[in-house]
């Protein structure tokens, strides 16, 4: 199933890649650093940067955007995202940041085109919350985090 994302680039993406799927089993697309050529961004150990993209966009209703880290740069590098997954909801039109921690001693810079983040497109359900007396009761219980012995 295909669906089709309205994107505006903005001025500072312009010669980027829009993002695509990598091969054709791809379930993400890459997001690519929008920062300018001369301006690498560092991020030392234990802090955060917000990358800008260069792209906005309108999602089909009833869908959001995750974004995600690449596996390779939390195993290589120790960046990761920083709300992972982050959602973006259909109803935002702002520019697309990617929240990037380094979690490694290391230091790491970010360089124009750079593949900071993947990006799923996932359905979203909407859920009418109701208050009752008891919920039903179930094997596991209230058994709290591990408690399936797992």
């Amino acid at each position: 199933m295909s669906l089709f994302i309205d994107v505006v680039r903005l001025p500072h993406s312009a010669g980027l890649p829009l993002p695509d799927y990598a091969t054709d089993g791809a379930a993400a697309v890459d997001l690519i650093a929008a920062i300018p050529e001369d301006a690498p961004v560092k991020i030392e150990w234990l802090q955060s940067a917000l990358i800008p993209t260069g792209l906005t966009i309108a999602l089909p209703p009833g869908h959001e955007l995750q974004i995600r880290s690449r596996s390779s740069l939390p195993l290589k590098n120790g960046i990761i995202v920083g709300n992972s997954p982050g959602t973006v909801d259909e109803d935002y039109r702002g520019e697309l940041g990617v929240i990037l921690i380094n979690v490694s001693p290391n230091s790491y810079v970010v360089k124009r085109g750079d593949r900071i983040a993947q990006a799923v497109i996932a359905p979203v359900l909407r859920a009418t919350w109701q208050e009752v007396e008891a919920l039903s009761e179930t094997r596991r219980g209230a058994g709290g985090f591990g408690s399936t012995g797992i």
